[in-house]
């Protein structure tokens, strides 16, 4: 059925609860899992504060961040005995949904699972919600895992 299931992890409780679910999922199928992480973009500070050092300093930071939360992810998976690969994918300015969708792609992902925060209204259209455009657009099945605190009803 599945083979090959793609993980977007962030370091929230709710890309955790995605992450326990794919575990659960691959375990019982026999499949593997790709973590990904993605950097894609710079904290929110003005111009004038954004000197080249400092954005090479913040952009230093995000990669040893999400090398952290990689590591974190796939020691999860090897002490639940399933195959694991990761990766740090670096593409500023690109939204993530697009990026987890290149890489389902690129990888033949058979299934994503990702943890959604379920914003709602305007909460959702203020903040985005990359979890949306995946399940949109997704050639692919996609699980959903609902985090503390979603919305209980679509």
């Amino acid at each position: 059925m599945y083979e090959r299931i793609l993980v977007p992890v962030d370091g929230s409780e709710t890309s955790h609860l995605g992450l326990t679910e794919a575990i659960q999922l691959a375990k019982s199928l026999n499949a593997r899992i790709r973590i990904i992480h993605i950097v894609n973009k710079l904290p929110s500070i003005t111009p004038a504060e954004l000197s080249a050092d400092v954005a090479q300093a913040l952009l230093d930071q995000l990669r040893s961040s999400g090398e952290c939360i990689l590591h974190d992810s796939v020691s999860a998976v090897r002490a639940a005995e399933v195959g694991v690969d990761s990766r740090l994918i670096e593409a500023m300015g690109t939204e993530a949904g697009e990026c987890i969708l290149e890489e389902a792609a690129s990888s033949a992902a058979d299934l994503i699972v990702c943890g959604t925060h379920g914003r709602r209204g305007v909460r959702r259209v203020l903040m985005g919600s990359d979890a949306e455009y995946v399940l949109r657009r997704s050639p692919v099945p996609v699980l959903m895992v609902r985090g503390p605190g979603a919305s209980e009803h679509p």
